[in-house]
Order: C-alpha cells, then structure tokens, then sequence
C-alpha cells in the first residue's frame, strides 16, 4: 500500500512539474545560441550604418541640427525596420530632450539718475524676463502684496493695465500671525510660488512689476548663483514672454530711493494695510529707467530608443541599457566634423547589437530581461542626453540591472599600434564585481581581446570614467561598463573619417559587447552592487 501511494505521489509531482515546464517559455540559453546571433554582426553592415552616420549628409551630427535630426530618423527607420516597438515620445522612436541657459547680456537700472548695481541693489531672473527695452517709469502704483484671490485682493475694482506696480513678497498676516487667506498659519501659494504673482500681474495688463524683498540679504545670495551659472538646465525654459510681466526684485534702501519724499505716505497706507488687511493704492512719483538685453542658448535633440522586450514573465521588467552617443561636433564653416570613430562607431555597433537581439527574439530564443539600445545626443555638450534620460526615465532606474557603453571603439592608439586586438575597459568593477567577471569572461570565452584597464584606474588623470555615457548610470547607482579604444590624432578633428577605421578590430568589440549584454540579460539573477562608494 505504502509503494502504491509513493508511486503516485511521484506521478502527481512528475505531471505538475511537466506542467510548469509547458506554461513557462524556454528561457536558459545556451552559449551556442549566443555565438549563433553574435555571428550576426557583420563587417558589411558596421560598414553600411557608419557610412551613412559618418556622411556629409548628416554634417557632423551636432545636437540641434539638422544634421542630428537626419541621424536620429536613420536610427529610427532602422529600429523600425527591425520591427521594434516604438516607446518614446508621442508613439515613436524618440525621447526629445531640451536644455537652455538664459542670462543677462546687458541689464541695468538707475533711480533719479544714479546707477544701481545688479546682483547688489536689486536682482532680476532672466528666466522670468522677456528682453526689455529701455523705458523710464515716472510713476509706480503700491498695490499691497499684488494677490488676486477670493479671500483677498489687491487688484480689486482698481484699473492696472499699463501701469508699473510695486508690491511685497508674502500675503497678509492677522495679529495672531494667521494668513488672511488660508485663516491659518499655512502659508498659500501666494508665498510659496511668487512666479504666481507675475502671472497674475499679466493678466490684468501691468507693464512690470517691482517686488519689495523683505529677504533681500538672503535671497539675493540665492539669486546670484542661479543668475550667473552658465550651466544648461533641463527644459525650454520658463518662456517668460508668455507667462510673466516684466519683474524686478529690490531691496528697502532702493525703495526708500524710489519713493523718496513720499515715504511717510508710503508708510502710512503700508501699516493700514498690515494691520486692517485692507489696501488703498497710492500712486508714487519716481523717475527710474531700467533697460535689460537677455542671451539665450537652447539645445533641442532626440535620445532614440530600440527596446527588445524580454520573455521571461518573471524578468521581463528588468532592464540592461545599451548606450552609444551618436552627436559629433557638426560644421565649422564648409569643414564637416564626420565622426567616424567619435562615435560613428559605437552607434554601429550598437545597431547591429539591436539587430542581434530582435533577430533573437524573433526566432523564439529572445533574452530574458529586456534590452534597450538607447542612441543618445548631446554628449559633446556635457553628456546631456544620458543625464536627461536618467531623470526622466522612460523604463524605471530601479528595474535597470546594467549599462553598457559604447563610446569610439574603431581605431588604435600609439600604445597599441603592434596588436590592434585590445580594448580599454572602464568602470566594470567600480560597482559591481560580478559585471567585472561577466565581461573577463565573455572576452576569454568568445573573442580573446587584450583588455587593457590602463583608464579605469582611479589615479587615471585623463578621468575617462567621468567622461562619456555610462557615468550617468554609475550616479544612480547602477553598474556599467565603457568600452573605449582611447584616442588618436584624428580625435575632435576633421580628419576622424571611415577609411581610418579598423573593421575587423571594431567587429569583435561589438561581439564582445555583445556576449556581455547577453549574459546580463540571461542570467537566473540580477547582478549585485557589491562595492562600497565605487561611483
């Protein structure tokens, strides 16, 4: 009875295993089937994607141009051809990513004729300014804390359209230090987004606007920082010339200039209102002239996005994100930066590594996470496109396992010159060991590359981790790889053209790349950051 039972329990667990086999997809790969789409990329097609990106056509690839969009539709079309779904903006292939920096060219401001000092008497964000011609105000209206709300209002029944105004920052407060507005000690967004009263001030038509900074010490420490960095910031800027009145912050002492023999009247109907929360306008006389020339530059491109769905049900959601910048330098005059090697080559070879991939999936053999081949631009201004894409991501950071970079890996240096067949690796193990051991692996397996780690060390001067894609990634946290075949006296000239790469050399980089990514993105589990403070 016993053996009976046995045998049937051992039946029971046999089907229910057989079972769970035929629901869940075939998902270990071999290595055969690795080497099988690796054998995919080929010289003629690394040849055929960096002879249309490195092209006159394109001119340079510089983020912004014309030239980039073309590069950024050739990437597209092909991910297309591919068959890869479209996850970017608006249904397509891309992310659009926007930078913009705007500052003073000229701006300057006098009161009854004596000069004032910007960044010291008073301060202005170009952000919130449209360009403003030089005008002079001979009269300011005080309208209280400028507020339109249904629980106070400094706007109403009074006409404003053409007229300067001078108001606080903050809102009313009663003696017990409630807000007129909130009837609590909660402060509206009156106080906390002042850019709120510049809209407003729009609305009703008022010229510009002169904020009294109680704060002004403080605040104009803050403003100094903002107003003189030359920084690029996420976004097309604030387009003050839609949303905002002209506006200047001031400090007392530039008011006390302004008002002048009016001060007592001044003081008079400012402590009314504080203490009644009542406002009666009172026009000021003045003569003050302010006149403010804005520079703006802006940066508009594309990040263009080859998702390859994984297919394993319990991994699929999980991410390794394969990055190439495809941006050069574009056109100085006639001269054509091309690019080939800068990066040109990376941006093939990642192509061909899509390609590898969706063939994969197509034949049933897909990996089990998903892979992005993510083309970014912007790199030669500061690695613009991969920091846009890890503060705005289109797959969450958290599921995203790895990064692997791309960036020049189709010519030699002068270190090299007697064996091509080497590679620099860079920041494998500044985060993960086992990322470190997967690639030292792959190369010893498949494609017996010399891997030189001359630039990963952390006393490197050149500090090439710092400096291209992948760091963005290392910065959230998440390990990453560069491949990189260091630099040559065609780097950053017109001279980085196709006739000087090295296919065969560039063919195995791709293929090594390649076996990385597929192992990262098959393997039972997720690689494990393991180093302490390695970013």
């Amino acid at each position: 009875m016993k053996e009976r039972l046995w045998t049937l329990a051992c039946c029971i667990l046999s089907y229910g295993l057989l079972v769970a086999q035929a629901e869940k997809p075939k998902t270990q790969l071999t290595t055969a089937e690795a080497v099988e789409f690796a054998e995919t990329i080929e010289i003629d097609d690394l040849k055929k994607h960096l002879s249309k990106l490195s092209s006159d056509e394109f001119e340079g690839r510089e983020t912004g141009t014309e030239g980039q969009r073309k590069a950024a539709q050739y990437i597209a079309d092909y991910f297309e051809s591919l068959g890869l779904p479209k996850k970017g903006d608006d249904n397509s292939y891309f992310q659009r990513i926007a930078f913009i920096n705007e500052s003073w060219r000229n701006i300057s401001m006098s009161v009854e004729g004596e000069n004032l000092k910007h960044l010291w008497d008073y301060y202005a964000y170009p952000s919130t300014n449209a360009s403003m011609e030089e005008k002079t105000i001979n009269e300011l209206i005080f309208l209280g804390y400028g507020i339109d709300d249904e629980n106070y209002s400094d706007y109403k029944k009074r006409d404003v359209a053409g007229k300067a105004i001078l108001i606080y920052t903050g809102e009313p407060m009663d003696k017990k230090g409630r807000s007129r507005l909130t009837k609590s000690e909660e402060l509206s967004e009156w106080t906390t987004n002042w850019r709120k009263k510049l809209m407003v001030a729009r609305q009703k038509g008022v010229s510009h606007v002169f904020v009294i900074d109680r704060n002004f010490k403080e605040n104009v420490a803050l403003a100094r920082r903002e107003i003189l960095s030359r920084a690029l910031q996420f976004g097309e800027g604030e387009k003050a010339e839609q949303n905002y009145v002209a506006n200047t912050h001031i400090s007392s002492n530039v008011v006390e200039q302004i008002i002048g023999s009016n001060k007592d009247a001044f003081i008079k109907v400012r402590d009314k209102m504080e203490k009644k929360g009542k406002l009666k306008p009172l026009t000021i006389p003045c003569n003050l002239t302010i006149v403010g020339e804005k520079r703006v530059r802006s940066l508009v491109g594309e990040n263009v996005l080859g998702y390859v769905e994984g297919v394993d049900p319990d991994l699929k959601e999980e991410l390794v994100v394969v990055t190439a910048h495809y941006d050069h330098l574009g056109k100085r005059g006639d001269d054509v930066y091309n690019g080939a090697d800068d990066n040109g080559s990376g941006s093939s070879s990642i192509l061909e590594l899509a390609e590898a991939f969706a063939m994969a999936k197509k034949s049933g053999k897909g990996p089990r996470r998903s892979v992005l081949a993510l083309l970014v631009s912007g790199e030669e201004k500061g690695l613009l496109g991969s920091e846009y894409y890890v503060e705005h991501p289109v797959f969450p950071l958290d599921n995203t396992i790895a990064n692997v970079n791309v960036d020049m890996v189709g010519r030699v240096d002068e270190k090299h010159t007697a064996d091509p067949n080497y590679i620099y690796v860079i920041g494998s193990n500044r985060l993960s060991t086992e990322l470190h051991d997967i690639n030292e692996q792959a190369n010893n397996e498949h494609t017996q590359l010399e891997l030189d780690y001359t630039y990963n060390a952390e006393s490197d001067p050149n500090r090439y981790y710092y400096r291209s894609d992948h760091y963005n990634f290392a910065e959230k946290g998440i390990p990453a790889i560069f491949y990189f075949n260091g630099t040559h006296e065609d780097y950053h000239r017109t001279s980085d053209t196709i006739e000087k790469i090295n296919f065969e050399k560039m063919q195995k980089i791709a293929k090594l790349v390649f076996y990385t990514t597929w192992e990262l993105a098959n393997r039972d589990k997720r690689i494990e950051v393991d180093v302490v403070g390695g970013k």
